[in-house]
């Protein structure tokens, strides 16, 4: 048995440290968190100084067991979780439920998995960080008591089985604000010039703006027409000297950013992705927000630089971090060797390290050396009242950093229009070939994407490293938001073209309103935000939750109680919650469109358990409501009158297939063809407005298809136990509950016999789960 027990986080990260050390050292994963707060009582004893109530969850009783044994028979325990807060609480609850002896157990701590970094940890070990732990404590604490006693608040006053959290809840704000804001906003129009001249010098042509844009299509007119027949000549040439500067390396938030810009990845792909990176020593820790980069970072890039480009592209910077509570990781993200330019593994783990790599190498380069051009060009016309078009562009005098990378950006400008300039001079003429006025539209602010997000939330100091992915993937998964792709609408504008002595005018069409994977609210998303801003305004003030991460920041270095910090809290908040169900009317958004054509009766629309929905109103008290639910995409806010009259055409008879009807019908799970007392999902490229017989015979064809296909056995000794084809291969399905098939037996799937299967069901349910709770794949 060897002398030294190290426990890690994962099992990946235990195979990578095992090959550093010698044969003294075991190295174990704990798979995440071994206890969390107890479901019972909130696991909270508030009357008693909110001491929390920890238990061992099933699924990890099997892994203590293990570990308790390991640590028995070990001369001393190393605990290697990860740095931040997170990592020390895991540590922490490891020495309480193993029941280790003090003098025998060490703490450390590394930012990178390489061997020099590991035996410099094991040289240097530590004791727990309680000041750490407790504010680990305090926010899972906290954020227990937010959600256990909001949650009732909202299934008694909006709708069962809602949850509402502390953080979540605020970035569910942003989004349903900035929704608003795109909804209220009237788009002005304008119209921008740009015209075509030759330099016949060059033979090139080139294009040049008004500097001033047009309110109406009129002045547009007169402008152009001022210029039929006038002459052009370059009145001046300016040139001047500029650079680019290199970001910062990544950390969390900008990674999470550029990732999405980049590689299209969402944050928790970015975090996932990034997770394997490290644990495989490829990468420094990917939870931080410094900036900094070590000593030995700096040297090992300016070597790297200068081998690979040369000594003019190195420039060593030291950049400072902006976020006061940056403790939670010593540096930046970056590769832990710069002489590896790229790594084995699959595409994400490739395409992810390789923008790692370049933004911290980039960071050490010499800045790029550009020479920015603006040529004036002058109008030779009495009528006209502006005096001259602008042409700019850039040439790259030295790359810099510019050779390995360049930053992305969130902008959506489209008009952005620099390029190469002709080589002229003052005075010489020049040949007007076209010139456009395009009547173009303000925009509304951006709907938010997961990344900028994650850059507002950083902004406003609400969130940590830790926490970004987790609170985006919570408020899609609660249903309160969700990322999807929409469709634009037309519109019409405006283009007038002087072409030599010629004006002409024609009414172009664009599609505007597109959007990919951007973030929308839900209308149970909205629902629940208004009743929250209502009635705990607090809660939902942005100021409050950032003070909060700084009292959390303040526990950390030793500054604050926890528990006087959360009994501050909590005092008025449970006021608040008893206040709220005694005196709060319960909503549901009603919201009246008008009345129905035909009957006079009145529409509305509103929250139901099921979801929103329309309705028309009952004739009489013996008669019922008519109710339609309402499409995707479609919101409770926005709907108009012509809108809810579409709903109440469904449900659809679209005739016939094997002698039996076919209808359409929109439920609570989306549109569907009903056929023979059974359903099929209509696809999300199909209208069910306009779904015909044809294709309806498609869809109920390709399902039974799937159907067929899809399962491979069952067991005669328990008809409901069966093996099934799913997206990752074959696995068990009992009732509601799903297990794991080895991948060693996929290829013989169909001949699993059912002691097998039983012995399958039994391990797959006793697999350990991850540190976030959720089952290891």
């Amino acid at each position: 048995m060897a002398k030294n027990l190290v426990i890690v986080e994962s099992p990946a990260k235990a195979k990578t440290i095992e090959g550093f050390l010698g044969s003294e050292f075991t190295v174990k994963s704990c798979y995440g968190h071994i206890r969390d707060l107890a479901k019972e009582h909130n696991g909270v004893d508030i009357e008693n100084g909110f001491k929390p109530i920890y238990e061992v969850p099933d699924d990890k009783k099997q892994v203590v067991s293990e570990l308790k044994k390991l640590a028995k028979s070990a001369e001393t325990v190393w605990l290697a979780s990860d740095e931040d807060r997170e990592g020390e609480a895991i540590s922490w609850h490891l020495a309480e439920v193993l029941n280790l002896d003090h003098s025998k157990t060490k703490r450390i701590v590394f930012h990178e998995i390489t061997k020099p970094a590991i035996l410099k940890a094991i040289a240097n070990p530590r004791i727990i960080n309680q000041d750490l732990v407790n504010a680990q404590q305090a926010r899972r604490i906290l954020d227990r008591i937010v959600g256990f006693e909001l949650s009732p608040v909202l299934w008694k006053k909006v709708k069962p089985s809602l949850s509402a959290g502390r953080v979540q809840s605020v970035a569910v704000r942003l989004i349903v604000e900035r929704e608003r804001e795109i909804t209220d906003f009237n788009a002005d129009s304008s119209f921008r010039v740009v015209a075509v001249f030759h330099d016949k010098k060059e033979n090139k042509h080139f294009k040049a703006e008004l500097p001033k844009r047009f309110k109406t299509e009129a002045e547009a007119n007169a402008f152009l027409e001022a210029c039929r027949g006038a002459g052009f000549h370059v009145d001046k040439v300016e040139t001047k000297p500029g650079k680019r500067t290199p970001a910062a390396p990544f950390t969390t938030s900008t990674l999470q950013q550029e990732a999405s810009r980049k590689l299209g990845f969402s944050v928790a792909q970015t975090m996932a992705v990034a997770q394997k990176l490290y644990e495989a020593g490829h990468i420094t820790y990917m939870r931080t927000d410094s900036v900094n980069l070590s000593e030995l970072a700096l040297e090992a890039a300016k070597e790297e630089i200068e081998k690979a480009y040369g000594k003019e592209f190195s420039k060593t910077r030291k950049y400072n971090t902006k976020t006061a509570s940056a403790q939670e990781a010593h540096e930046a993200i970056r590769p832990t060797y710069f002489n590896k330019h790229s790594i084995a593994g699959d595409g994400s783990d490739k395409r992810l390290y390789d923008l790692i790599w370049k933004r911290a190498i980039a960071s050490q380069m010499s800045d790029a050396a550009l020479e920015k051009t603006v040529i004036h060009i002058a109008i030779d016309s009495a009528a006209s009242t502006e005096k001259e078009f602008l042409a700019s562009g850039e040439v790259i005098k030295f790359e810099g950093f510019l050779k390995v990378y360049l930053e992305g950006t969130d902008d959506e400008n489209e008009d952005a229009d620099d390029g190469l300039l002709p080589d002229v001079k003052a005075g010489d003429s020049l040949e007007m070939e076209q010139i456009t006025a395009t009547e173009k539209f303000t925009r509304a602010a951006p709907r938010y994407t997961e990344a900028s997000l994650v850059k507002k939330l950083e902004e406003l100091g609400i969130g940590r490293p830790s926490t970004y992915a987790p609170t985006i993937s919570t408020i899609q998964k609660r249903g309160y938001v969700v990322k999807e792709d929409r469709v634009g609408r037309e519109r019409k504008y405006q283009e007038i073209i002087l072409s030599g002595n010629e004006i002409s005018t024609s009414t172009l069409t664009e599609n505007t309103g597109a959007e990919k994977s951007k973030l929308f609210p839900t209308d149970i998303g909205s629902l629940v935000n208004d009743f929250l801003i209502e009635h705990f305004d607090g809660i939902m003030d942005y100021s409050f939750t950032a003070n909060v991460e700084k009292e959390f920041d303040e526990i950390a270095e030793g500054l604050k109680s926890w528990t006087s910090m959360l009994q501050k809290f909590y005092g008025p908040f449970h006021k608040t919650v008893d206040k709220t169900i005694d005196e709060a009317d319960r909503v549901t958004g009603e919201r009246e469109l008008g009345v129905h054509p035909e009957s006079g009766l009145p529409i509305t629309v509103r929250m139901g358990r099921y979801g929103p929905f329309a309705q028309i109103a009952a004739k009489s008290e013996d008669d019922k409501p008519t109710y339609a639910s309402l499409r995707a995409g479609q919101s409770m806010e926005t709907l108009t009158l012509e809108e809810a009259l579409d709903l109440f055409k469904m449900p659809r008879m679209i005739g016939e297939f094997e002698g039996t009807e076919m209808k359409v019908a929109i439920g609570r799970f989306g549109p569907y063809i009903q056929h023979q007392k059974a359903f099929y999902s209509i696809p999300k490229e199909d209208d069910p407005y306009q779904i015909n017989q044809d294709r309806a015979i498609e869809v109920i064809l390709a399902k039974r298809k799937a159907d067929s296909e899809k399962l491979i056995k069952v067991f005669n000794e328990d008809q409901e136990l069966q093996v099934l084809n799913g997206r990752w291969g074959p696995y068990l399905k009992k009732g509601k509950d799903n297990f794991k098939i080895p991948k060693t037996r996929h290829e013989d799937a169909a001949k699993i016999t059912f002691e097998e299967a039983l012995d399958m069901m039994e391990k797959s349910a006793a697999a350990p789960k991850g540190r976030r709770g959720k089952a290891k794949k």
